[in-house]
């Protein structure tokens, strides 16, 4: 069985706080980093009878029918009421949900929103409108918003004192490593992209979601349930 390369780790202190004030502990994160030269990541949907997973366990056992194993899943991107997919979905190099570039309200629709999309066995995240100029050979692409990080700048928008914390999840991406990051205590979207940036040295990241983000690790042997997911992303092994 494949080994995927696992980090728990610590948020560095940014800054002292004033001896009369309790300091705020800073955010864990959990880190999970998978080398696509040794591992392949695929999106999952739905099944073979076209019923949405929306679960890990329910993921589980299908693959477990088809002599399979999951070693690793997170939550894919956003979703509508259906668990149909709010942007792009493209799976094994058909695209199941078109890319979207319309405007609207909500995380999704905050521009500069991105794609993470792997060709071979190599992952980025770009700006959704450079994605069609990208798209020859794209095997696996699912798109959400907002950018946490573009070559290497933080979101416009994001604000470094903002009170909306949340747990969240997302990807960035180092070479031929996809870094998949769930924070353990609820944090902003500043303090997120800054460890995506400071901390694990990306320069691109993408944000998955917020209230729904969940983490799958047979290594960790942990298996989240918060709510029911749309797409997936995941490793899984013969």
């Amino acid at each position: 069985m494949r080994k995927l390369l696992l980090l728990l780790a610590l948020c560095v202190a940014g800054a002292a706080s004033l001896a009369a004030v309790p300091a705020r502990a800073e955010p864990r994160y959990t880190v999970v980093k998978i080398d696509l030269r040794k591992d392949r990541l695929a999106l999952f949907l739905r099944d073979d009878a076209g019923v949405e997973f929306r679960r890990f366990d329910r993921l589980e056992a299908w693959l477990a029918a088809h002599n399979r194993q999951l070693l690793f899943a997170v939550n894919a991107g956003m979703y509508h009421a259906d668990f149909s997919p709010v942007g792009l979905l493209v799976q094994e190099g058909r695209e199941v949900s078109p890319l979207n570039l319309s405007a609207g309200t909500g995380n999704f629709f905050l521009k500069p929103n991105g794609v993470f999309l792997v060709s071979g066995n190599q992952p980025r995240v770009v700006e959704s409108s450079e994605y069609p100029a990208l798209s020859r050979g794209v095997r696996l692409a699912t798109q959400s918003g907002p950018l946490l990080l573009r070559r290497g700048v933080v979101h416009p928008a994001f604000i470094p004192d903002s009170d909306s914390r949340k747990i969240r999840n997302g990807v960035g991406v180092s070479g031929h490593t996809a870094v998949f990051v769930i924070s353990e205590d609820p944090v902003n979207f500043y303090e997120f992209a800054l460890y995506f940036r400071d901390v694990l040295h990306c320069r691109d990241a993408l944000y998955l979601d917020g209230t729904v983000s969940a983490l799958h690790s047979l290594a960790l042997r942990r298996s989240d349930f918060v709510r029911d997911l749309g797409p997936i992303l995941g490793v899984a092994v013969p």
